[in-house]
């Protein structure tokens, strides 16, 4: 199995003069699943090099058994250190891909030329996609190969109004992920703000927050395997 997971390498909270990035959890969780199952991974990301870690996610409360593997390993440290310019990379070359949240996507990759090609590239070759937490937001210019928004009419999930709301970025994102989910046709769903819930349909999988990267991964896996 060849995964392609790719990041942000937006750092700019708006114009709060605040950092943002990738969330830890929404990385490590999925990369270990996705590791332990013997897949093998390239990281990718507009830019290239190190993608930019949201700093309230790397805070004492934000720690999962994965972030702690991660902060003692110092291999995966180097190779997230070196992702590759998202520009190099091919549908052809992967089997899946991975896109973890945070809120740098919203910025950066759901505007980005190549992201939007890439994921139009797998969606067309019927091969699995996975986005969490933020990351469906990445789908907001990404169209089907009948001209139409992917998500449209399609079962999908993400980052819950209510959630931006208990985090107080409502009005700082350059758009709510469940709003345009539900714009672009996407038959949204949520479970319980900060629970687990994964959406599977067809090879889409989107999963509402950081809470549910393990189980998006642990899906992208089983339709690797079906």
């Amino acid at each position: 199995m060849n995964i392609l997971m790719v990041l942000t390498s937006h750092d700019e909270l708006g114009d709060t003069g605040k950092k943002t990035g990738f969330w830890l959890e929404e990385f490590a969780a999925p990369y270990y699943a996705l590791k332990d199952a013997g897949a093998e991974i390239v990281l990718a990301s507009p830019r290239g090099g190190q993608p930019p870690l949201d700093p309230k996610s790397d805070e004492p409360d934000a720690q999962t058994d994965d972030t702690r593997r991660f902060k003692g390993d110092p291999q995966t440290q180097a190779v997230l250190a070196a992702t590759v310019p998202l520009a190099s990379v091919k549908a052809a070359d992967f089997d899946a891909v991975f896109y973890p949240g945070g809120h740098g996507p919203l910025w950066d990759l759901a505007t980005d030329a190549d992201s939007i090609a890439l994921i139009e590239a797998f969606a067309k070759a019927d091969k699995p996609t996975a986005f969490v937490c933020h990351a469906p937001g990445v789908l907001k210019s990404v169209n089907g190969a009948d001209g139409n928004p992917l998500v449209n009419g399609r079962k999908v999930t993400g980052f819950t109004n209510t959630e931006e709301e208990a985090v107080g970025l409502t009005e700082v994102v350059p758009f709510l992920v469940e709003n345009v989910l539900i714009a672009n046709g996407g038959d949204y769903s949520k479970g319980p703000d900060w629970g687990s819930n994964v959406v599977i349909d067809g090879k889409l999988v989107t999963g509402q927050n950081p809470g549910s990267s393990r189980e998006a991964a642990e899906a992208l896996l089983g339709l690797l395997k079906a």
